[in-house]
């Protein structure tokens, strides 16, 4: 070849190149498309979607992180959010960039490779917004498609943000804003469609799904879950079906089914599967007293994503008066079945078995328990419907219930490994005292759940701190659906912990409520690999690549709606949550954990009788314990009201009454509390820090004694509310 060739040659080549250099340093950011999500296995190394495929299985090709090195993961890099509430979120990653959301429904736009900020957008949640939230101002993620990022706002809007710098490119409100609406769950797009839901069922709510296009923010369909007032008319057949399902006048109290989170599409049935929430209230007997099966609550509903049209459901738990919502994760998977290959939906949600549905029909399948139940004893396979245990339904008044109302799984997604067959979840063992009202007490705006509140318990808090802790346990579960049957389970600290990922490497990775961050070995389960992570972990773990190299990434932040409410601290560590981001390679640090700030000491009682004490306790329940923790122990989330300074509890009413801190999340009461309420709550809250300051300022020596009697109480306890609990 002459020389003349090579240097013809030569310069095609250098040209070639720079024109890559080029196109890449050119490309649009989150250049997400139909066809791309649906052939996202031909990139592994990127998270495009929620459950990075369509099919929402969890499950990532990438193994260069495998059972042989994965003890050598380390940190790559951290990234510290701007507040302490919890974190949910399933980061999305494309093309090098993590899009990310936090609490108060703020999103973050990250360098994938080095964890350096690119942009944020604050969408300026109202802090009053929290009082209509159940569950922690949390967001569960946010969508791309066509260079513009989605994210649903805790104040029901959906806004569209340019991509490049976070800047809003659209915004519609898809609520009544007068309506206790709220949006945690993480939108997804589906031919140019951005779908959303809403919560609020517990507040009295009517459940729906919408779908936005994606360019112009314009309402393209909306789909309802429960019917509406009938002299109004109905907004489909399918609501028209519905209705002859209900009894009374269940429109006046909302008739719930919101569609708070789960969502999955099958591109070659073209059909969008929504799981669909509780009742509102939860009492059946008050939402619908001539009976009836009250669709579509509890069900998963097969639509036609371009125009929302109805085309099955499948009801999980009909006549639902648990909460038991089928809004947990669903993974589209085709397994063999009693000698054939089966297009199944599966499903674990909060009833406790677990479901397996053909997801082009919508026939039902099989369901097997995979957690303690006692509501039911089995699925008919004839019909597909549940066997109710006899009053377990708390119509005789009173009834001690397996799952309990937070489920034997809730919201943290499930993994599916092709490879294993085997499908990863986190479960939770606990029961829930469920008591019948003879009528429902509409307070606006306020949770109104049809069964009777707890009073908050008696003594002091230290007491039902270990109460809780023995009544609510946790595994992570490796459930063989082929089968329906346990393969291997990992026993955890604590109940709440987060979602799961499974990967070629044939790993699983899983944080835990207790701090840490681990790998376990799908095949059995076997720990390998885990790290402290100084905070409460429980959302859900993605991995990706970036210039050849497989990171892990998990965000790292106690909350929800357990850590608000049930007394059991965050692992000490910083107050702010962070994305942690994991290599081979990663040599990186977090910084020490700060020293416990020192616990003031309560201010003196108030002077007043021993029966305002007493009420106060109970409008506590009533009104605060969801977010301060029921007997007044907090989660960590939220301020410990048991170990105020003295500036909050000279002001008070003025916060809790007046909402002289709604900005920062505290939201008023004053609409439902008087002063003389205030008074009894606040006489309430320092009783019990008293209590707590006798326990801290106790010898150790008494303490231990205590505890060893507070173990007998608590394990007699469970034996006379449920007498197989303590063997279980």
């Amino acid at each position: 070849m002459s020389l003349r060739w090579l240097s013809v040659v030569a310069s095609t080549i250098v040209f070639a190149d720079a024109s890559v250099v080029v196109a890449q340093e050119t490309k649009a950011p989150a250049d997400v498309d139909h066809a791309r999500i649906v052939h996202a296995d031909r990139e592994p190394g990127e998270w495009l979607s929620h459950g990075r495929t369509y099919g929402e299985q969890r499950f990532s090709p990438l193994e260069d992180v495998h059972t042989g090195n994965v003890a050598e993961l380390g940190l790559a890099w951290a990234f510290d959010f701007p507040d302490k509430r919890g974190l949910e979120a399933t980061p999305i990653v494309v093309d090098g960039v993590m899009y990310v959301s936090g609490g108060w429904s703020r999103v973050f736009a990250l360098d994938a490779k080095t964890g350096r900020e690119l942009w944020r957008h604050d969408p300026a949640v109202p802090g009053q917004t929290a009082r209509a939230a159940c569950c922690d101002v949390v967001n569960r993620g946010v969508a791309v498609w066509k260079g513009r990022v989605y994210v649903g706002t805790l104040d029901g809007r959906l806004v569209a943000l340019d991509a490049r710098d976070g800047k809003v490119v659209w915004e519609v409100v898809t609520v009544d804003q007068s309506l206790p609406y709220t949006i945690t769950g993480a939108p997804r797009i589906v031919k140019g469609r951005v779908l959303i839901g809403n919560g609020g069922a517990e507040y009295g709510v009517r459940g729906y799904l919408s779908a936005y296009d994606a360019e112009t923010g314009e309402l393209d369909w909306r789909f309802y879950t429960v019917p509406g007032n009938p002299a109004k008319g109905f907004e489909s057949d399918a609501m028209r079906m519905a209705a002859e399902t209900w009894s009374g006048q269940w429109w006046r109290l909302g008739g719930g089914g919101t569609v708070w989170d789960s969502l999955a599409y099958d591109p070659e049935l073209d059909l969008l599967y929504v799981g669909v929430g509780n009742g509102s209230p939860w009492n059946r007997r008050l939402r619908s007293p001539g009976g009836g099966d009250n669709l579509f609550l509890s069900s998963i509903v097969a639509l036609r994503p371009e125009t929302g049209e109805y085309v099955w459901h499948y009801q999980v738990v009909p006549a639902e008066t648990w909460d038991y919502t089928a809004t947990q994760h669903m993974i589209l998977a085709d397994i063999e079945w009693e000698g054939r290959v089966r297009k199944v939906l599966m499903q674990a949600p909060k009833s406790g078995f677990f479901m397996i549905i053909d997801r082009e029909t919508g026939a039902f399948i099989s369901a097997e328990s995979f957690a303690e139940v006692t509501w039911a004893s089995h699925y008919d396979a004839a019909t597909g419907r549940p066997v109710e245990v006899e009053g377990q339904d708390y119509a005789e008044g009173r009834a001690t219930v397996r799952p309990t109302s937070g489920g034997a799984h809730n919201w943290q997604p499930m993994a599916y490994h092709p490879g294993t067959g085997l499908v990863y979840l986190p479960v939770m063992e606990a029961l829930f005292v469920f008591e019948d009202v003879e009528a429902i007490d509409i307070e606006p705006g306020l949770r109104n759940r049809g069964i009777k509140d707890a009073e908050d318990p008696p003594g002091d808090a230290h007491f039902y701190s270990r109460l809780q802790k023995r009544l609510v346990a946790g595994h992570l579960l490796a459930w063989d659906p082929r089968k329906q049957e346990e393969a291997w389970r990992a026993p955890q600290g604590i109940g709440w912990n987060g979602g799961l990922l499974a990967t070629a490497g044939d790993l699983v990775f899983q944080g835990g409520g207790d701090g840490f961050f681990r790998a376990r070995r799908a095949d059995d389960g076997k720990l390998l690999w885990s790290f402290p992570a100084q905070s409460g972990v429980i959302a859900t773990p993605i991995t990706y690549s970036v210039d050849g190299k497989q990171y892990v990434t998990v965000l790292a932040g106690w909350g929800g709606s357990f850590g608000l409410m049930s007394g059991i601290a965050r692992p000490p560590g910083p107050k702010n949550g962070r994305v942690l981001t994991f290599a081979l390679d990663g040599e990186a640090e977090l910084p020490p954990v700060p020293a416990p700030a020192e616990i003031p000491e309560p201010p003196p009682p108030l002077d007043v009788p021993e029966s305002e004490i007493e009420r106060g306790g109970a409008l506590y329940a009533r009104y605060c314990a969801f977010c301060h923790g029921t007997g007044v122990v907090s989660g960590g989330t939220v301020p410990d009201l048991r170990r105020l300074p003295g500036n909050f509890h000279r002001n008070f009413d003025a916060i809790v009454r007046l909402g002289v801190m709604r900005n920062y999340g505290m939201p008023s009461f004053g609409d439902v509390l008087d002063e003389d309420d205030v008074q009894a709550i606040h006489a309430f809250v320092i009783d019990e820090a008293h209590a707590d300051a006798k326990h801290r300022n106790a010898p150790a020596w008494w303490n231990a004694i205590l505890d060893f009697f507070y173990d007998v109480i608590v394990w007699l306890m469970m034996v006379l509310l449920e007498p197989s609990v303590h063997s279980a």
